[in-house]
């Protein structure tokens, strides 16, 4: 081929690309400006009836009306959450499959399994974190109502009182959080659910656990458990009686389940914009605020990708720090 014949034919090549670019591009961009024209898949990581469940139901109706099309909740439960997650992870990056993260698939799966199939930042574009669901430390009613004075039962008598959990969770490890900032020593028991936890726990077999307010909040009220402290920084606005475990035990701790809303990676930005600006707006909302808190709920509102990132990192750490400490193996 001689040489003009050669340059002839790079010229003919980049404007044929130039012109695959011209095209593409405004179609692409009309797409994103367009977003969302079709119903969006929100994907839970667990079964129907759980926390998660509820919340991200209580949510994707209001999200809906504010996008203007349907969100269709599908339950995909398996493997911790690992399940949902690999599916979400590997879909289109077009807005329209996320995910409603937890604690346990977005912060603990890391610590806990050595293959993990995603990973919980590289492998997600961040949309927001909606909402953080502290643990209640509940306990036996012949232990102190008073968190001070059950915190020194425990250091009075190491090993002696025992804690309940549903196998390797956030309310288990949480636990051993505030066994670690409290300096008690107490074994774990561990239940195939948490049912059976408060049956232990009713049944004086167990001590103490920790759950949300949801887990024993009627049986305080009846006078069957102790609701001893939460840990947050803040105390639930439908439980205001129970203190933080700052005020009652002077220990900085905050230790809960936690959801986050997750899309693909590369995800456009202006898609990832509009669902955070949705969810936001939905958030700040004082009905939705108030249906939450009956599930002792915290809604968070004015989350950003960038701070959702900061956050999962973050609870990435607390986690790690949690399963070294129960002395948990890598599965």
């Amino acid at each position: 081929m001689t040489l003009p014949t050669l340059f002839s034919a790079l010229r003919l090549t980049s404007l044929s690309l130039a012109f695959v670019i011209m095209t593409v591009l405004p179609s692409m961009s009309a797409a994103q400006n367009d977003y969302p024209n079709r119903p969006i898949t929100l994907v839970i990581p667990f079964g129907p009836g759980g926390e998660t469940d509820i919340f991200a139901r209580a949510l994707s109706t209001d999200v809906a009306q504010v996008l203007g099309q349907p969100i269709v909740v599908v339950n995909r439960a398996g493997a911790t959450g690992a399940v949902a997650s690999e599916f979400v992870s590997r879909s289109a990056p077009d807005g329209y499959t996320l995910i409603f993260g937890t604690a346990a698939t977005h912060a603990l799966n890391l610590s806990l399994f050595k293959n993990l199939s995603y990973h919980p930042l590289d492998s997600f574009t961040p949309i927001a974190f909606v909402g953080t669901v502290p643990l209640v430390l509940f306990a036996h009613p012949s232990m102190p109502s008073n968190a001070h004075e059950f915190i020194l039962k425990l250091k009075e008598n190491p090993g002696k009182y025992f804690y309940g959990s549903a196998g390797i969770s956030t309310s288990y490890l949480g636990v051993e959080l505030f066994n670690n900032a409290a300096g008690v020593s107490a074994p774990n028991v561990p239940y195939k659910g948490t049912g059976e936890s408060i049956q232990g726990l009713l049944g004086g077999q167990i001590m103490f656990l920790g759950g949300s307010l949801g887990v024993g909040e009627a049986l305080v009220n009846a006078g069957k458990l102790h609701a001893l402290a939460v840990m947050s920084d803040k105390r639930l606005t439908t439980a205001a009686m129970i203190p933080t475990l700052q005020e009652a035990a002077a220990i900085t701790l905050e230790v809960g389940t936690w959801n986050v809303v997750m899309a693909p990676p590369k995800t456009p930005n202006a898609i990832v914009n509009r669902l955070n600006a949705a969810f936001n707006e939905v958030l700040n909302r004082p009905d939705v605020v108030t249906r939450l808190a009956k599930f002792g709920i915290i809604p968070v509102s004015n989350s950003t990708p960038e701070s959702t990132a900061k956050r999962i990192a973050s609870e990435i750490d607390k986690w790690r720090k949690a399963v070294e400490l129960a002395g948990v193996p890598q599965q």
